[in-house]
């Protein structure tokens, strides 16, 4: 089922999520949900908050279900390891029609369960690595805007304030 994305300054998205404490039919069905609401929004990554779900549940697959070997899910995860620096462009689905450059880990592991609770390791390098740094930020409650810097985060604001004000956001 496509779910609803919520947008900012819905005040779910800068909550920290629940742990995920049973591995069910209930977090199974959550996770198929939120892989077809990501590729539907054509996204590469979505965690539970974005659609208004307070755990720390998310999903990515860079090849946008082209390729099922791509697909990660990542239970309770947290950032282990973090090597160098990268400053890339990123976007949001809860922040349609804004994109910046902000500044992530060049490399990253994180620990993470699966949906039948099982632990693991994954590394990521590149997209895969702010991927996963961006949707691990959302599990915490943190936005990506606030990794900006604090001219284009007003910029930012300035132009979400003007898509509320025009119905389009």
């Amino acid at each position: 089922m496509i779910l609803t994305i919520v947008k900012y300054p819905e005040p779910v998205l800068q909550q920290p999520g629940e742990p995920i404490t049973e591995f069910n039919e209930d977090l199974r069905r959550l996770v198929a949900d939120l892989f077809e609401t990501t590729y539907a929004s054509q996204g590469i990554g979505l965690a539970a908050p974005q659609v208004g779900i307070s755990k720390r549940v998310t999903v990515i697959d860079l090849s946008m279900g082209k390729d099922p070997a791509q697909k990660l899910v990542l239970v309770n995860p947290e950032i282990i390891l973090r090597e160098g620096r990268q400053y890339e462009e990123e976007g949001c689905l809860s922040f349609p029609e804004i994109r910046d450059k902000v500044p992530r880990a060049a490399k990253v592991r994180v620990r993470a369960q699966d949906a039948t609770g099982k632990w693991f390791e994954v590394d990521g390098e590149e997209l895969l690595s702010r991927a996963l740094q961006h949707e691990i930020d959302h599990l915490d409650g943190m936005l990506f805007i606030f990794r900006m810097s604090a001219l284009k985060r007003d910029m930012a604001l300035r132009r979400i304030r003007k898509l509320q004000r025009e119905g389009r956001w």
